[in-house]
């Protein structure tokens, strides 16, 4: 699954990238905060499912690597390919960071 929003960044280089897979409930809400925070801020955001992967995530890796290195930990935020939290995402924390 890849979502984008916001306008004020490249649709094809989000600030934000949201790390989740099917079924998982804290995935729910850390997409709620990341719709929330970046459209607020006016950032760019992605959602892409572990379990699918695909050539437009920002590790660019297969699914495979991606369930290994965020399979445990799902949800993961990263703002500018800089990991910031997993499971919870905290919407005063992501705020500060696209702040910068």
């Amino acid at each position: 699954m890849s979502c984008v929003s916001g306008l004020q960044e490249s649709v094809d280089d989000p600030r934000v990238v949201l790390y989740t897979r099917a079924g998982c409930h804290l995935c729910d809400e850390a997409r709620a905060v990341v719709v929330e925070v970046c459209g607020t801020v006016g950032a760019a955001w992605r959602e892409v499912d572990i379990d699918v992967g695909g050539a437009g995530d920002a590790a660019g890796g297969a699914s495979d690597d991606l369930v290994a290195r965020y399979g445990d930990y799902v949800p993961v935020v990263e703002v500018d390919g800089v990991q910031q939290g997993f499971w919870r995402v905290d919407a005063a924390r992501l705020a500060r960071r696209l702040g910068r």
